[in-house]
């Protein structure tokens, strides 16, 4: 079995080695890649008088692939989750394509209402960013407690980094060494399973399959979403119940 520490070096020793060819493709994949808008409509929604749930993160909190909030990750956690427990949801989507962990706390954290859960979705750019697997975990473990001290002790998932080695616009080698280090950050937020009340959900594979990712085979589509919507609150309801 692979230890984190050998997919660290693993993966920097890519980096290094490949670096010229990466930035020429990296470039290359930011060129023609189609910019897809984020989700239009409201940020907020769903009914009161159940669960409050607050979704934090980058593009895909920003519902970059779908049509609107309802049918990216937020509104497809909260269906799920009114589904489930026979109650109301309201819901609020605080995202920012772009977005790292700490642009999150900083930007987006002081924004977020009243929740009685909280989800949190970030990873890609932290990797395309270079980040360390020890600076990313230290980034979310300080975004937790910026959420604990805003909002009191709610239950937080961390949804999975995805794996961008089965992203179909990557080309390769580009694909497999941003493969390397999601898989390098997914195992240090993986991590914070130890902290009470925290619960990290690698990200489902079906939904992975390129047939369900968005035009710019970069952002999952509304199918994925649902997905990975369904996985996360069935995360979340063991941590709410207990």
């Amino acid at each position: 079995m692979r230890t984190p520490r050998f997919s660290t070096v693993v993966a920097s020793a890519a980096t290094v080695a490949l670096a010229p060819m990466l930035l020429a493709q990296g470039l290359r994949v930011r060129r023609t890649t189609p910019r897809l808008p984020g989700a239009d409509g409201p940020v907020t929604g769903g009914a009161d008088g159940g669960l409050a749930l607050l979704v934090l993160g980058e593009s895909t909190v920003d519902g970059v692939g779908a049509p609107d909030h309802e049918s990216a990750l937020t509104g497809s956690v909260a269906a799920a989750l009114a589904e489930r427990t026979g109650r109301p949801v309201r819901w609020q989507a605080l995202g920012k394509t772009g977005a790292s962990a700490r642009v999150v706390r900083a930007e987006l954290l002081p924004k977020a209402a009243r929740a009685d859960l909280v989800v949190i979705a970030l990873g890609v750019n932290d990797t395309t960013g270079l980040r360390s697997g020890a600076a990313f975990r230290r980034d979310l473990l300080r975004l937790g407690v910026g959420v604990r001290r805003r909002l009191g002790p709610v239950p937080v998932v961390l949804a999975g980094v995805p794996p961008m080695g089965r992203f179909p616009a990557l080309p390769q080698p580009l694909r497999v060494v941003l493969g390397l280090r999601s898989g390098v950050l997914a195992s240090a937020a993986a991590e914070l399973s130890a902290v009470p009340g925290v619960r990290y959900v690698p990200m489902p594979a079906a939904m992975l399959d390129p047939a369900t990712f968005a035009a710019d085979g970069f952002h999952p589509g509304p199918a994925a979403y649902r997905i990975w919507g369904g996985q996360l609150a069935e995360a979340a309801l063991l941590l709410v119940t207990r």
